[in-house]
């Protein structure tokens, strides 16, 4: 049964500061009326950055557990990391008529025409692990990042020692889990290591071995590395192996992702900042179902992190 049950919130985000996820856009407030509706009602349309990307397969899996037990309808599309692609396929997905959109952006600023296209049809977003720089959403549902990125300096300090000469691969240009999980690592590392370079590898595996393969050559004294995730560090430790020096380099990632939990049980990864994205997944699909039950949202929902060590 569907009935208006009043007002809710939808708020554009604005977070800031030390110990808080940072994201972009301005404080600004609208209230609409809001169509209750259960959970076997609802049509939610799911677009994730890339399915070519374990972490982003478990989030969807989240979202997609908490569906079905609810028997709710899922319609989901794979971005392909291809800024391009999300916006069309969001487009699509609103020429559906889906009652509410789930974004993971392959871009925080590109995403911003899809959203705002997306609040002109009346159509709530969500947007998961990354931020969207315009438009409005409900809320952001992601770990904060930029703790995660001081978590993973202090561990390096910990285990390298002050001054270490250190690297860091970054992820895509312009995500915001790019830009926070730099900030929380610079917060630390500008006053503990020495970083002799930085240089993006797009959250990508092979990239991240090009990329280290690079560093290593221009910095054979380098002691540790921070991989803004799991993908780029198990690259980077391919390139570490192939240069012979297994062992003499700490690497620590970021996600927490099936493959980065198995080389850090191998010794062959020293840490991981361990998201947890099935769970942010529900997070998200259960925000979905809060709202439509004329429910208080929260503009950020925090995921846990933990940092997994190599023993």
């Amino acid at each position: 049964m569907k009935k208006l049950v009043g007002l809710a919130t939808v708020a554009t985000l604005f977070l800031a500061g030390c110990g808080a996820a940072t994201l972009e856009g301005e404080n600004n407030t609208e209230s609409g009326p809001v169509e209750e509706k259960e959970s076997s009602e609802l049509v939610v349309g799911v677009s994730i950055s890339t399915l070519n990307n374990p972490f982003f397969v478990s989030l969807e899996q989240g979202i997609t557990d908490l569906a079905d037990e609810q028997d709710t309808t899922v319609k989901s599309v794979d971005a392909q990391d291809d800024t391009a692609k999300q916006t069309n396929d969001i487009d699509d997905l609103i020429q559906q008529g889906v009652d509410i959109l789930l974004i993971n952006p392959v871009d925080s600023a590109a995403i911003t025409p899809a959203v705002e296209s997306a609040n002109a049809a009346g159509i709530p977003v969500i947007t998961i692990d990354r931020s969207s720089d315009g438009g409005e959403v409900i809320t952001l549902v992601a770990s904060d990042n930029v703790e995660g990125g001081e978590m993973a300096a202090k561990y390096i300090e910990e285990i390298s020692g002050t001054d270490a000469n250190t690297v860091q691969l970054e992820g895509v240009p312009g995500a915001s889990a790019t830009r926070e999980r730099g900030e929380g690592f610079t917060n630390i590392a500008e006053g503990s290591l020495n970083v002799v370079d930085s240089q993006t590898a797009n959250f990508d595996r092979a990239e991240g071995l090009t990329v280290m393969e690079n560093m290593l050559q221009a910095n054979p004294d380098i002691q540790a590395v921070f991989a803004q995730n799991d993908e780029m560090a198990l690259g980077a430790i391919e390139a570490i192996q192939s240069a012979g020096k297994t062992g003499e380099i700490q690497v620590v990632g970021f996600d927490g992702t099936e493959d980065g939990i198995k080389a850090v049980e191998a010794g062959t990864l020293s840490a991981t900042v361990a998201q947890q994205p099935s769970e942010m997944g529900k997070l998200a699909m259960q925000a979905a179902f809060d709202y439509f039950a004329g429910e208080t949202i929260e503009e950020y929902i925090a995921s846990p992190l933990e940092l997994v060590k190599s023993e």
